[in-house]
């Protein structure tokens, strides 16, 4: 297997991107805030019933070590997923060499991969998790209030905090590290984050899972998808997360979208373009 290509430097950090599977995603998993005609209106813009969703962690290669941004889904998802572990390898990191890992949110995706059979895969590194998902993910009375399909990230919380202990902290919004300061964006989880790394001017925002579809929620940001536990909080994210990315001059890249992008307005929406 070749080594992942090395995608950017961002002031003080090169920025890996790992590919760790594809989730094959349905037109019915999307929904639009504005009704059943703009729901309509939205799936007509993709052509199959399914499509492909590509889940990516990242490497921060920094002055204090090495970084990861998720850590993928490891072994929960079967064969087709856990990829990353095997690009961290190819490229030359070992689970020892791994001093933090910043995650996003606590979704299956995301942070299965910090796991190995209940154990820590990565076992000197520390787990910083935002403040407020971790909250959110350790009460008891929120996941009475949030359907079944969507409680996987009770289960994750309990998972992490059992593994890593007093490995595993949280922080506010705010900086993270020199170089890294993380970017609440709310609504597809109560404490879903983005974080920015470099300078303000030409900085790169990992946003996550602001948006799942590249090539239609710039367009359109009040289309979202049935992951989202509060849809209209995750479209004020998602515009938001553009507005600040097209006015300061940021990079962007997703968890769910193929590279490093900017933004540019389009009038009152938005569109990805290559850099």
């Amino acid at each position: 297997m070749s080594a992942p290509a090395l995608t950017g430097r961002f002031g003080d950090y090169e920025i890996i991107l790992l590919r760790d599977g594809a989730l094959q995603a349905s037109v019915q998993q999307i929904i639009h805030l504005d009704g059943q005609a703009a729901l309509d209106a939205a799936r007509k813009n993709i052509p199959d019933q399914n499509f492909e969703m590509v889940v990516n962690c990242f490497v921060l290669r920094g002055p204090d070590g090495v970084t990861l941004v998720d850590a993928g889904c490891g072994t929960a998802w079967g064969e087709k997923f856990g990829k990353a572990r095997q690009a961290l390898a190819d490229i030359g990191i070992g689970r020892d060499d791994v001093r933090r890992v910043l995650v996003t949110h606590l979704h299956g995706d995301h942070v299965p991969g910090l796991l190995d059979e209940g154990q820590p895969y990565f076992p000197k590194a520390e787990i910083i998790v935002p403040e407020k998902d971790l909250a959110f993910f350790t009460d008891e009375a929120a996941r009475e209030r949030v359907p079944e399909a969507r409680r996987s990230g009770f289960a994750l919380a309990a998972s992490l905090l059992a593994a890593y202990g007093d490995r595993l902290s949280t922080r506010p919004e705010g900086e993270i590290m020199p170089g890294i300061r993380s970017i609440l964006l709310p609504g597809h989880t109560p404490g879903h984050t983005g974080y920015l790394i470099g300078e303000e001017q030409g900085a790169l925002l990992i946003f996550a899972d602001a948006l799942h579809m590249a090539g239609l929620q710039p367009q359109d940001p009040r289309i979202g998808m049935v992951f989202d536990l509060d849809p209209e909080q995750a479209a004020l994210s998602r515009r938001f997360m553009m507005e600040q990315a097209a006015d300061k001059g940021w990079h962007v890249v997703g968890c769910h979208t193929p590279g490093i992008q900017t933004v540019e307005r389009r009038g009152d929406a938005f569109r990805l373009v290559d850099p």
